[in-house]
């Protein structure tokens, strides 16, 4: 998949693989809270690993695990694609089917149905 966004490697082209990785990544942690959110409310045992701060329950390490994720996302996507020029149109497009996923998976209905 991520060998079919590349569009070309052309020095002269500005690059804006940096753009799209950061645009990328934020979607992808946005599913992650979301995930980690149900997980979380799924499983005890899910849920006492993510208590990192007992007065906010399982939601600090829902957040912060899920940052640590948009971070390391952001960092590997730019690192690979720092000097490339990618298809924007399919990452926003992808980055918004993940945020409306994260969405539609905080909204309690939907979330309590897995």
């Amino acid at each position: 998949m991520i060998k079919d966004v590349i569009v070309s490697r052309d020095s002269s082209a500005m690059p804006n693989g940096s753009g799209a990785a950061a645009i990328l990544s934020a979607g992808i942690g946005s599913l992650a809270v979301a995930v980690f959110s149900v997980a979380a409310d799924k499983s005890s045992a899910v849920k006492n690993l993510f208590v990192f701060y007992k007065p906010t329950g399982a939601l600090s390490g829902e957040t912060t695990v899920a940052v640590l994720l948009w971070l390391t996302v952001w960092a590997i996507l730019n690192w690979r694609w720092r000097n490339r020029s990618v298809s924007l149109s399919r990452i926003n497009i992808t980055a918004l089917v993940l945020l409306g996923l994260g969405v539609l998976l905080t909204f309690p209905p939907l979330g309590d149905l897995f």
